[in-house]
């Protein structure tokens, strides 16, 4: 077994904090319900909230690690995806990342990106973090430790930047 893969493994066991179950999981490790809320979540925020239709499946989402925070009826509070370097960037990035309606204001998407962030390092140590942010998100991953490294552009017609954490 490789050892990233048993790294996975030995995390897919849910971590529960205040009312939330957090799990990591490779994609071959996702249930039916979890891959189901996961998706549930990112077409609500994504495509519904945001008034945005875009091809959220993009083939990459096997290649990722999945970061989910449930409630207790197993709907999704939070989610992001961690993909390895070279596949939609040179450096490791996190994407996808969300915090449901239900679920913002309560400080869930800084204990998500903070958690993103640590799987990051543990898989990939001494490497950059990517990530392409919303561009109105800037203070908040700034105060995660990520620098702004690109001029504005746009992506689904929403002006995003991409930024680095080391």
């Amino acid at each position: 077994m490789s050892e990233i893969f048993k790294q996975t493994t030995d995390r897919a066991v849910a971590a529960r904090e205040a009312g939330v179950t957090w799990t990591i999981r490779a994609w071959s490790e996702l249930d039916c319900e979890a891959l189901y809320a996961i998706l549930a979540a990112r077409s609500a925020v994504f495509v519904v909230e945001q008034d945005c239709p875009y091809q959220d499946l993009d083939g990459l989402d096997r290649h990722g690690i999945h970061l989910l925070a449930t409630a207790s009826d197993g709907s999704a509070l939070a989610y992001a995806r961690l993909l390895p370097a070279g596949l939609r960037f040179k450096e490791p990035s996190i994407g996808r990342v969300l915090t449901t309606d239900l679920a913002r204001g309560q400080g869930l998407g800084r204990r998500l990106m903070q958690r993103c962030l640590d799987e990051a390092r543990q898989r990939y140590p001494g490497q950059s973090i990517r990530i392409s942010a919303q561009q109105y998100l800037e203070r908040f991953y700034q105060n995660l430790g990520f620098v702004t490294v690109s001029e504005p552009y746009d992506e689904d017609g929403i002006a995003h930047i991409e930024m680095l954490a080391t």
